[in-house]
């Protein structure tokens, strides 16, 4: 997943932002559009640096929370926007570096001549509390312009996180700028789907990822081959049949009929129908499993 990065300089100037940029959110996106904007007059190469792992992952990883994509994803995402990306390892040496050792580094090894700050950057173990004003005085010594970026108010991957914790699956693609998804191998589970008339498929997930609160939600399940079912997922343990068993992510595919066994599934997720519930019976279990389907087909 690093990146060579030896030699970099050579590619030519660049204007550079640097951040986890964990979902690629509208925020996000509002600051790789503004380093394109800035770059294109000044003849600079728009370049976002990011972190593989999350920073918390180093600094404190007490802290460190559950990913929204995986860097894979991520760097996907960004790279969409037509801009370069240099993904390199935080580590302790990373982490050790004080402020005018970071705008060093940017300008020798990246050749960088314009930096573009987030409202919430930091650059260097001795930085935490500088203004952009502070940063444009260092950036000076080194040959960096740097202008701060726009802000999109109230979009952060912590809210994102926040409101998967609370389910809320609507409020995080509206601060994502799309549905929020999540992908996984399909493996041999419970099978008790399948024993109730409704097959399911069940998702293992990268443990490093962020899951929506447990519950049972509608959502767009697509295919490797790219083809696409309503879905309805149940994040949780099948308490009316089960006790004491693990969390599981298991979707039910409306109007297919196959083995994904072993294949890639991506979820995107709609919205949440209802909590996951304990019902009196079998009877009751499967009709309300029938009405979180025909709920699902209706948005």
């Amino acid at each position: 997943m690093m990146h060579n990065i030896s030699g970099i300089s050579a590619a030519g100037p660049r204007a550079v932002t640097v951040g986890t940029f964990d979902g690629v959110h509208l925020g996000h996106r509002k600051v790789v559009e503004y380093l394109s904007e800035q770059s294109k007059p000044k003849g600079l190469l728009p370049t976002v640096i990011t972190f593989e792992p999350h920073p918390l992952a180093v600094v404190a990883p007490e802290r460190a929370p559950l990913l929204l994509e995986t860097p894979e994803e991520r760097e996907k995402c960004l790279r969409k926007t037509g801009v370069e990306v240099i993904v390199i390892e935080f580590n302790e040496s990373l982490r050790k570096l004080t402020v005018r050792q970071w705008f060093e580094r940017l300008a020798t090894e990246y050749n960088t001549k314009l930096l573009i700050a987030g409202y919430d950057n930091t650059f260097g173990s001795d930085g935490i509390s500088m203004s952009i004003s502070e940063y444009e005085e260092i950036g000076k010594e080194y040959g960096i312009e740097v202008m701060e970026a726009p802000v999109v108010k109230g979009v952060s991957s912590t809210n994102i996180r926040r409101a998967l914790a609370e389910g809320d699956t609507v409020a995080a693609a509206r601060m994502l700028g799309r549905r929020f998804s999540i992908s996984g191998i399909v493996t041999h589970g419970r099978e008790l789907g399948r024993s109730l008339g409704f097959p399911t498929a069940n998702i293992k997930t990268d443990a490093s990822l962020l899951l929506p609160a447990p519950g049972v939600y509608a959502a767009d399940a697509i295919l490797s081959d790219g083809s696409r079912y309503r879905a309805v997922v149940n994040i949780g343990t099948a308490p009316t049949i089960s006790q004491g068993l693990p969390l599981t992510t298991e979707a039910h595919l409306t109007g297919f009929s196959g083995n994904l066994y072993d294949s890639e599934l991506r979820l995107e997720f709609l919205r949440r129908l209802r909590d996951e519930k304990k019902f009196g019976d079998i009877s009751e279990l499967k009709a309300g499993i029938a009405n979180d389907i025909t709920d699902a087909q209706n948005i």
